[in-house]
């Protein structure tokens, strides 16, 4: 495929307002992307709807030939997704544990992992996106790519990123933050005990659910009805004649708990057997991959030609940072973390520091290689970070097991391991997305690598400030704020170290996943189907209904800027700013008397309290479920092209 500029040196890539474009929107869609992660547990891909907004903001501004520049900015602008996403995964564990970690402590772990991810992954780029362009598609990279070709050659289609965002703020406002209605359908099956289903009113999981696609969304959905209509019920039965608390429950005997609470107590480790060792399974897979790719780049490194900076001679076009970035910055996060004392979390002495950034070096090095070639496969959206980060959590919780190292803050120390591992494999994933957008559209990689350290460095606070912000405000783990996967790090921590697993209901949902790949099925989709309540996926599901329907009466080739998927980027980015600006009103509320009292005299954001209940407010929610999948139907229909007028 040919590329959009030319090889030669005298183009205008790397300029100022390319780089405070891919700053502020960065900013904006990882807070979002950081509030979506808390809530559902997964993240999305943002490279497109910031390039869009780039184009379109570079056109107000009467600006011409901006291809390379509007890559530069989202290239910028999606590294703070995969710093959102190590971060939310795992420092939420630490609320959980009372151990609420600093501003500063939150934002360098972020910027060390996703320091590690790009370097480590620079080596890999030739191999990867030049040599098995045609083994590895990349297809968010490369939809990227067809969007900038599509609205730097017309005139910006992004409107539909713009409608999308205001029904996100919208309906996030009306029944989060002045409580219009319960946020949420629920109905209880009959004869099934304790059955429920549920639907969250909630366009960014709508949202989510088109973008994934009918196939991906009905393997979660499915894994999620099998934990609700199925587990529960049978924990349920079982338990209804026990006078006695069932282990891991110490208290409250099954007949006495509700769906929500069996759910808690016994499905969940179920879901997180079925995540570990679908994770486990995937790490396996990818092992042939991490040995061929490593030892191609040795051979890289080791021809002068060949590594990263390359000669004088070398196009543009194929032009990497220098060698002694790829050497000197991983050693650097390596000593950064065992020379500063409190910067892993947990009262440790010299000799523990190095074994925990050992830990990072080794695990973090081998997941970047493992999720720059998983994505060029599925994307960045379908990564199985989380994953990665539970196989290191356990390697290193079994070392720290082996020394003796089994205090409480042995398990903050290898969270915060987990982070920075976690943030390396998800960046490493992002820039190789973004890589490949530059070589099919004629970019500088060196110039997109130095901007992506320029995007952590700044994403970094951005990301730690708005955890900080969520944690004070709501409760991680509560239903407000479910932090999944953080919950999932913390369970498998705690049992390691405290040998207080579950192992039969852990056991139970490794058999479930093992099942679901033996029948062909994406194993760690459907493990967290399990994992995560049928109120969070149904939405999903949905979402993904109306993607299906789109595509059965979508006549010819979809464009490549689908404009139903921009609706639902805007959707998710909209409700996730709305989600950020309600914590920030109600973690204010703690300080300001007077904010204090204005926001309870309209009941705002309040937990046990509705303006309508009953008939009246189901079908309020009814209707806005539909009306939301009307408008991304409709966008999805729109066949404009994006220089048209719609």
């Amino acid at each position: 495929m040919s590329v959009a500029a030319p090889p030669s040196e005298s183009v205008r890539e790397f300029t100022a307002r390319a780089v405070a474009a891919g700053i502020v929107f960065g900013i904006l869609f990882g807070a979002a992307n950081a509030y979506l992660g808390l809530r559902v547990g997964l993240t999305v891909s943002t490279s497109i709807p910031i390039a869009v907004l780039t184009v379109a903001l570079f056109r107000l501004m009467k600006q011409r030939d901006v291809i390379l520049e509007a890559n530069l900015s989202q290239t910028i602008g999606s590294a703070s997704s995969s710093l959102a996403s190590g971060t939310i995964f795992t420092i939420p564990a630490l609320f959980m544990w009372g151990l609420a970690p600093p501003l500063w402590q939150v934002a360098l772990l972020a910027l060390l992992g996703g320091f590690l991810g790009i370097a480590a992954m620079v080596p890999l780029r030739r191999l990867l996106i030049v040599r098995a362009a045609d083994e590895l598609p990349y297809p968010e990279g490369t939809a990227c790519a067809e969007v900038l070709r599509a609205t730097t050659t017309a005139a910006a289609g992004g409107r539909w990123i713009f409608i999308g965002l205001a029904v996100g703020v919208a309906v996030k406002l009306a029944f989060g933050a002045f409580v219009l209605a319960p946020s949420a359908l629920a109905m209880h099956l009959p004869v099934l005990p304790k059955a429920e289903v549920a639907l969250e009113i909630a366009p960014a999981l709508l949202a989510v659910g088109y973008i994934l696609g009918y196939r991906q969304a009905a393997i979660m959905v499915s894994g999620s009805l099998l934990s609700a209509i199925v587990l529960t019920p049978i924990i349920a039965f079982v338990g209804a004649g026990l006078a006695a608390p069932m282990f891991p429950e110490l208290k409250t005997p099954i007949a006495e708990m509700s769906a929500g609470q069996i759910w808690s107590r016994y499905v969940r480790y179920i879901g997180a057997g079925a995540v570990a060792a679908a994770g486990l399974v995937a790490v396996v897979r990818a092992l042939p991959t991490m040995a061929s790719s490593l030892a191609a780049v040795v051979r890289g490194l080791r021809s002068p030609d060949a590594g990263p900076g390359g000669s004088s001679q070398v196009p543009r076009t194929d032009r990497d940072v220098p060698a002694w970035v790829v050497v000197v910055v991983p050693i650097a996060v390596v000593v950064a973390l065992v020379a500063v004392p409190d910067l892993l979390a947990g009262d440790m002495n010299f000799v523990q520091r190095l074994v925990a950034a050992l830990g990072v070096a080794i695990f973090g090095v081998c997941f970047v290689v493992v999720s720059s070639r998983i994505v060029g496969l599925i994307g960045v959206s379908s990564n199985p970070t989380s994953a990665m980060t539970i196989v290191a959590l356990l390697g290193v919780s079994v070392v720290f097991v082996l020394l003796g190292w089994t205090d409480p803050s042995a398990r903050a120390a290898i969270l915060t391991v987990g982070t920075v591992v976690c943030v390396a494999a998800s960046k490493a994933g992002d820039i190789s997305q973004d890589l490949k957008t530059g070589y099919l559209v004629g970019a500088t990689p060196a110039r997109q690598q130095f901007g992506q350290f320029i995007g952590a460095a700044v994403a970094c606070w951005a990301i730690a400030g708005t955890v900080l912000l969520l944690g004070q405000a709501f409760t991680f783990g509560s239903p407000e704020l479910p932090a999944p996967q953080a919950t999932l790090m913390k369970t498998v921590i705690e049992g390691v170290l405290a040998g207080s697993l579950p192992w039969g209901l852990v056991g139970t949902g490794a058999a479930l996943a093992v099942c679901a790949l033996v029948a062909g099925l994406p194993g760690l989709s459907f493990a967290v189907g399990i994992y995560l309540p049928l109120g969070t996926l149904a939405p999903v599901y949905v979402g993904g209904i109306v993607r299906r329907v789109v595509e059965a009466r979508r006549q010819g080739k979809p464009p490549e800027s689908d404009p139903g998927v921009l609706a639902a980027s805007g959707m998710i980015a909209g409700e996730g700013l709305a989600g950020v600006l309600i914590a920030f009103l109600v973690a204010g509320s703690g300080r300001f008397a007077g904010l204090r009292d204005a926001l309870a005299g309209v009941h705002f954001a309040a937990r046990d309290f509705t303006h309508l209940a009953g008939p009246a407010a189901t079908v309020l929610g009814i209707v806005v479920v539909l009306a939301v999948c009307a408008l991304l139907y409709r966008a999805g229909r729109d066949t404009v092209p994006p220089g048209g007028a719609a």
